[in-house]
């Protein structure tokens, strides 16, 4: 199966949530567009542009010009990058800054930058003057394809990630492709665990298509954008059923729950990526369901196989410094699926067949995980 031609116009997806529907526009070169959209929805409005060194140094005078070129005036708010500006303190700093910019609630905050820049943009726009609205400009694969998507926004506690947050929507989001060819290779495969995702949890056909089509989508071009745009519309969908995830959009976290325990064990450091633990977690879940009989140990290791090809890692003797069993029994503990204490994990029945499986026996997660980790251990 080959991707088709590159559209002469931008993809635009729609997340129908009602009054507060949104577009999401993936294309390349479309940040040009971004004043242009962001006017026709807040005329009048001043925006606040919250970014982080690098992206700033990369695509923020972009982003201003766009701006500018439709009339809108925009401050600058920059944090550090990585996972570290997902905390109280870099959060209470960027409130304090929106409200001594006078950002008004009939004004706009512009995400710009990953998934960090997203969720605590998004989760201090909740909150300033109880809401502003604000737009998403992704400039990662990660986020073009999942956190920017959605409304969910969060910082993370010293017991776990994204414990502190809100749902809050944006009223857009501007995926520009071209960004991505800034990013490092490791960054790339990180983001493409999260497209991997969506076609190990709910269509096998897009899964089938990466196996064929990966190397195109790593090299850029109407691949990535297919891919992009496929993901976008497999969360939308999900989103628009279930926005406060009571139901299936916890499907979205399959392998996060294995996955956010092993990057909590990191420090939510560089040593191992979001996107990173994400496959290592997808890698566990699916073996932990094959070995319950949930699905073939040959879907399972087909999975595994093909994450593994495009770089990503799938054991745990993959990971530097590997937690202790206690240390990751705890930490799953404090996922945020779990209910009365009963773990909920994400399991799937094949690929593409993913399920919520309510009350998981901790004992027998221990005893996988035991057995991992013993591997890696004698490895």
């Amino acid at each position: 199966m080959t991707a088709p031609l590159r559209p002469a116009e931008p993809i635009t997806v729609n997340v129908a949530l009602g009054e507060r529907a949104y577009d999401i526009v993936i294309g390349r070169g479309v940040l040009a567009s971004l004043g242009q959209r962001v006017a026709a929805l807040k005329p009048g409005a001043k925006a606040a542009i919250v970014t982080d060194e690098t992206v700033a140094g990369l695509h923020l005078a972009a982003a201003r010009a766009a701006l500018a070129a439709a009339g809108m005036s925009a401050v600058d708010i920059v944090v550090p990058p990585g996972e570290h500006s997902k905390s109280f303190a870099t959060f209470e700093q960027v409130c304090e800054a929106l409200i001594a910019a006078r950002i008004e609630r009939s004004d706009v905050v512009i995400a710009l930058g990953g998934g960090v820049v997203g969720d605590l943009a998004g989760f201090a726009a909740a909150v300033v003057r109880r809401g502003v609205d604000y737009v998403q400009v992704p400039t990662t694969l990660l986020a073009q394809v999942d956190s920017s998507v959605g409304g969910k926004t969060a910082i993370d506690s010293r017991h776990g990630k994204n414990l502190v947050g809100a749902f809050h929507q944006p009223i857009l989001v501007v995926a520009d492709t071209a960004l991505l060819d800034t990013l490092s290779e490791r960054e790339f495969r990180a983001g493409y665990a999260e497209v991997a995702k969506y076609g190990l949890l709910g269509d096998a056909g897009f899964f089938d298509w990466l196996e064929a089509n990966a190397a195109d989508v790593f090299a850029g071009g109407a691949a990535r954008e297919h891919a992009i745009a496929t993901s976008c519309r497999m969360k939308a969908a999900i989103v628009a059923r279930d926005e406060r995830e009571t139901g299936d959009r916890a499907l979205l976290n399959l392998g996060h729950t294995f996955g956010h325990a092993f990057e909590a064990a990191a420090g939510f450091s560089g040593a191992l990526l979001h996107g990173e633990a994400v496959a290592l977690g997808m890698s566990l879940a699916l073996e932990f369901s094959a070995r319950h009989q949930l699905m073939s140990m040959a879907d399972a290791e087909r999975a595994v196989r093909h994450l593994a090809a495009v770089g990503l890692p799938v054991r745990p003797s993959q990971v530097a410094d590997v937690p202790t069993l206690d240390v990751l029994m705890d930490l799953i503990a404090q996922d945020k699926k779990v209910r009365r204490g009963k773990l909920t994990f994400i399991l799937a029945r094949g690929i593409g067949r993913a399920f919520i499986a309510p009350d998981v026996d901790p004992r027998d997660v221990r005893a996988f995980l035991s057995g991992k980790l013993a591997a890696h251990d004698n490895g």
